[in-house]
């Protein structure tokens, strides 16, 4: 991509992300209870790989760490928030989808994931989605994961929805429920916080291309954080971010994506 598509001189017209850069100022959406990907921490801090990604697509539009404001953005509020133009974009594991992309518009991916259960780590009879036949799976509000399951693997599984993949944790954990669901990388942050409770299924039964959300429309911005998420692969920095966020889980660093 030319250098010039990264750069805010003349192309913030209509641009909110251009725009807000070009003042020192940005508003960017993250989850916020996402351990290895984007976690606020008891200090206020926030750490994991979307946080990385964020904040290096920030500099690439020349946004200090200082002018960063991060907004907590859950699955099912994410397209709201980049519609009423609370967010400038949104880094928070944000799948791209046909379905997504009539409401927003996705710079990316900057990585691929693939879909997998949580289960209790004595669990020896959920062996992946076709073993959840009469099971109760948890999943998320705006998240399309356990409804995949319930139409691709088993159509009796019971569905159990709540606001953040934590609760989803708490439930397993309490036995409220039998698996979570949603993408490896994730699950496997969960996993890692609480040592030989939990393990991954490991079937992995779905490609997740996480993209970087923003407003319908805005190809400037879009064109621009493309840019940003080709040097960041190029030069070493998303690897990097990966294996210290992620890495620690034991998850295994991907080959990363064609971005753009």
């Amino acid at each position: 991509m030319a250098e010039g598509s990264a750069s805010p001189g003349g192309t913030s017209t209509g641009s909110k992300v251009m725009t807000d850069a070009k003042n020192g100022k940005l508003v960017i959406g993250i989850k916020f209870d996402q351990p290895g990907m984007a976690l606020k921490k008891p200090d206020g801090s926030f750490a994991g790989f979307d946080v990385e990604v964020a904040k290096y697509i920030a500099n690439s539009l020349g946004v200090k760490p200082s002018g960063i404001e991060f907004k907590e953005s859950k699955s099912a509020e994410r397209e709201g928030l980049i519609g009423r133009g609370e967010v400038d974009y949104i880094v928070a594991t944000y799948s791209i989808t046909d379905t997504r992309k009539e409401k927003v518009n996705f710079a990316g991916p900057y990585f691929v994931a693939h879909q997998d259960l949580l289960v209790k780590a004595d669990n020896t009879d959920i062996t992946g989605p076709e073993a959840m036949t009469g099971k109760i799976l948890c999943s998320v509000s705006g998240s399309t994961s356990a409804q995949k399951v319930k139409d691709k693997y088993a159509s009796d599984v019971a569905l159990q929805e709540f606001g953040t993949y934590s609760e989803c944790v708490e439930a397993l954990k309490t036995g409220t429920v039998d698996a979570v669901t949603t993408d490896d990388v994730i699950l496997a942050g969960f996993a890692a916080q609480s040592p030989g409770e939990f393990k991954l299924v490991g079937k992995g039964f779905s490609d997740e291309n996480y993209g970087v959300g923003l407003k319908k429309g805005d190809t400037a911005g879009t064109a621009a954080i493309n840019a940003a998420i080709k040097k960041m692969i190029a030069d070493g920095s998303w690897k990097k971010a990966l294996q210290s966020t992620v890495g620690p889980s034991g998850y295994k660093i991907p080959t990363p994506p064609a971005a753009g």
